[in-house]
Formats: C-alpha cells, sequence, structure tokens
C-alpha cells in the first residue's frame, strides 16, 4: 500500500529524517516509536505533503506521492489523524464530522450512512453530537478525531499520538477502536505513539526512530521482548 523509500528530510538547512524506508502492506497495522524528536511525526507530515523529501520517494498503491500537495494525498485515500486533535472546537461534534466528509461530497444518504457509522464505533459522539466540540473532555475529542477522519472513507489511515494527555482507560478505549478499525473495515493503519508497549500490542510491525533514523524494525511480536527495546522503551 504504503512505500517510503530513502527519503531525508529538512527543515530550512537542519536534516530531520536520514534514509528512512518503511512500507505498510495491506491490512497491517504498523507502528512506529521512538523518543520525542525522533522525526516520527516528521516523517507522518512528509507522508501527507506537508514536507518535501530532499531525497528519495513515496509510493501509494504504486504511484508516487511525493511530489503532490496534502490535498491530493488525501483525495488518493490517505487521512491523517494529527497529535492534538485538531478538531474544530467552534463547530459541533455533527458539524466535525460533516467537515470530516466535505472532500468526498457525499449524496445526503451516504452522508447520513457515515455518520452512523460514527456513532456506531463511539456511541458518546451520539450522545455529544449537538454539543460543541471545544467543550467535550480530551478522550470524546480524540473519538472525534478518529471518527472525522473516517468520515472520508480512507484506504490508509494514520495516527500520531492518539493516547497523548489521555486517561489510561481512555488509552484502552482508543487502541481497541483502532484495532476494530482495522480489522472489521479492513483498513491499514499507521500508529506513530510514544507508548510503546500499547503500539507494540496492537501491531503487526514496527520500526524504531532515534535521531531521524530507522534504528530497529521487525515483527512486533518479536520487539517486545527485545532487550533493548525493553529498556529503552518500556521502562524495563
Amino acid at each position: 500500500m504504503l512505500k517510503v523509500n530513502n527519503i531525508d528530510v529538512y527543515y530550512d538547512k537542519v536534516q530531520a529524517l536520514f534514509d528512512v524506508s518503511i512500507e505498510v502492506k495491506e491490512q497491517e497495522i504498523i507502528s512506529i516509536i521512538g523518543a520525542n524528536g525522533a522525526g516520527k511525526s516528521t516523517l507522518m507530515k512528509t507522508i501527507m505533503g506537508l514536507n518535501r523529501p530532499r531525497k528519495g520517494s513515496i509510493e501509494f498503491k504504486g504511484e508516487r506521492i511525493d511530489q503532490v500537495k496534502a490535498h491530493v494525498v488525501v483525495g488518493r485515500g490517505i487521512v491523517y489523524v494529527p497529535e492534538g486533535r485538531e478538531i474544530f472546537p467552534e463547530m459541533t461534534v455533527r458539524e466535525n464530522l460533516e467537515m470530516g466528509a466535505f472532500s468526498r461530497r457525499y449524496p445526503k444518504p451516504r452522508l447520513e450512512e457515515k455518520i452512523q457509522e460514527s456513532y456506531d464505533l463511539f456511541p458518546r459522539l451520539f450522545e455529544r453530537k449537538s454539543q460543541l466540540a471545544g467543550t467535550m473532555s480530551g478522550g470524546e475529542q480524540q473519538m472525534l478525531a478518529i471518527a472525522r477522519g473516517l468520515m472520508s472513507d480512507p484506504q490508509l489511515i494514520m495516527f500520531d499520538e492518539p493516547s497523548l494527555g489521555l486517561a489510561p482507560v481512555i488509552v484502552d478505549e482508543m487502541f481497541e477502536a483502532i484495532a476494530k478499525i482495522n480489522k472489521e473495515k479492513k483498513i491499514p493503519v499507521v500508529i506513530v505513539e510514544q507508548n510503546a508497549f500499547m503500539a507494540l500490542s496492537i501491531s503487526d510491525r514496527c520500526y524504531v526512530l532515534r535521531n531521524g533514523a530507522v534504528r530497529m524494525s521487525g515483527l512486533s511480536s518479536e520487539l517486545l521482548g527485545n532487550e533493548e527495546i525493553n529498556k529503552s522503551y518500556l521502562g524495563g
């Protein structure tokens, strides 16, 4: 589905990513872990067309996307749920969901069907459908951000720090929802996450970023037992 091939990314003269390669296959959940400043969010934003690699290429379903604008990437079927959620706080829950479908221009019956799917995934959003999004709890806002991303029928969805600032019980709920999205909707998922244990627990494969480069990769089940991963990211 997605191939990132040996990309270098800079912010002005400062290099942020060094020869990074990852791939995502159909129906996989891929996790990307690493400390703050490792380059995780930079990688996501580069895939989305918000940054341009100076070297290398990015392919989605066999087509180059590294030189197209972000709205074109979204049109190809990639959705990015950013760190910090970035909902529309002055809009209601329902209005936020409608904005998630803006690029699709659904007929009214299909729009209502998609909104109902969001409520089925997160029943709390139905209870809050007329509430201003900015007045909801952090967990409810994260539910809304995920549901809004799903409104455009993505072929690949990427989550940037979905557990950030959430209570442990809500974190469990978020990851259960992400696993459900992958399993039931057959959507490949990329998770960038500092909660390494949760990321490894839910994903099929994992890439470890350190100082802007991929330092390790492999099956998540194997990395959970890796001594270096345990010491560096799991508190072992």
